[in-house]
């Protein structure tokens, strides 16, 4: 019901308002700024200029030749150090997830000082457990690894740890461990 009362509210005299602001003035727009020097013959002048053809200046083009050379010896030593980024030592997994288990079973090698998902987690929940026999430079023996990254490894990257705190009273409800 009051729908229709505010909708006989908005349309009432609506044709009259609509011719109203129709027939109201535009507004004007802002008049454009001139550069001096900038009117419609000098562009046309300025344009002709763009488009003439400047002989000399194309006689002076013609006259320069540039040549580049590379000595040999550079040529090689490049083709040789691309090749040898290409020839990366790998290194087979150490761990990895169960065949057809999200779709990662087809690395079979990883590059040096890389490490896979699964062989980070491996390393760290190592180290976790049991710190005095999993040191850095063991994971990074181990794994073929930078000392220095094995060591930032396990200061920084931390696996999950769930820990259940105790209710403070009786009469709150807790998850049990199964």
């Amino acid at each position: 019901m009051g729908a229709r009362i505010g909708r006989l509210f908005k349309n009432f005299n609506l044709e009259n308002r609509v011719h109203r602001e129709i027939s109201k003035s535009k507004p004007k727009p802002a008049p454009r700024h001139t550069l001096p020097g900038n009117t419609p013959a000098g562009s046309t002048q300025h344009s002709k200029a763009i488009h003439m053809r400047d002989d000399p200046l194309l006689a002076r083009l013609k006259d320069v030749y540039v040549e580049s050379r590379v000595p040999i010896s550079q040529v090689t030593e490049s083709k040789e150090l691309k090749q040898a980024e290409q020839q990366v030592e790998r290194r087979p997994l150490k761990s990895s997830l169960p065949e057809g288990l999200f779709g990662i079973c087809d690395i079979t090698d990883i590059p040096q000082g890389k490490l896979s998902i699964v062989e980070a987690l491996t390393a760290l929940n190592n180290h976790k457990h049991s710190p005095q026999t999993w040191t850095a430079e063991k994971i990074a023996k181990e794994y073929t690894l930078n000392p220095k990254d094995a060591k930032a490894l396990t200061k920084f990257f931390i696996p999950f740890d769930v820990k259940i705190i105790p209710p403070k009273s009786e009469q709150t409800k807790q998850i049990k461990d199964s």
